[in-house]
């Protein structure tokens, strides 16, 4: 599995909804960890004073995402700090309990797949990209954690997502 659709996953998993009783109402529970818009992704720390990013909005469309489907990432925050060369992220792909990936990538090789490059100069920064998923999708549970550092190791962010997806690629809504 590429980095970049790991990284996809993150921004395209989770869940945002809990159903309540027989009713056909739902409930939306949202915590200090949710990340704000209408995107299912969590902060890892409550903390986040010192992160040198602080994401405003995630908004994914269609939201949850869905195999086969085009999924549209539009994101928006303010960088504190140039990000420069030697970024890192270090990321982890989970399976259930099966670790997919645990490695630590470039991160402004990364961010190319945004249509972005390496200084990310202070100042606002709005992000839109379209994700083919693809229709082959295992049933299961996937869980991403993307923790991000500068090249002098100061903490930029991080983020964690869930996603359970049944037989067929359909997403699952707990």
């Amino acid at each position: 599995m590429r980095l970049s659709a790991a990284v996809i996953t993150l921004f395209g998993a989770s869940v945002s909804a809990f159903s309540l009783g027989g009713d056909g109402q739902s409930v939306i529970i949202k915590d200090e960890l949710d990340v704000p818009g209408q995107s299912p992704l969590k902060f890892c720390e409550a903390d986040r004073e010192k992160d040198i990013i602080t994401i405003e909005s995630v908004v994914l469309s269609p939201n949850p995402p869905q195999a086969g489907a085009t999924l549209t990432i539009k994101a928006s925050g303010i960088v504190k700090e140039d990000i420069v060369d030697g970024a890192y992220v270090n990321i982890q792909v989970k399976y259930g309990y099966i670790k997919l990936i645990d490695t630590r990538a470039d991160l402004c090789e990364e961010i190319k797949n945004v249509n972005l490059e390496c200084p990310i100069e202070k100042g606002r920064i709005s992000i839109v990209k379209d994700v083919d998923l693809p229709k082959e999708i295992p049933p299961g549970k996937y869980t991403v954690q993307a923790d991000v550092f500068t090249a002098d190791d100061e903490h930029i962010t991080c983020l964690n997502a869930v996603v359970f997806f049944k037989r067929g690629g359909a997403f699952l809504d707990l």
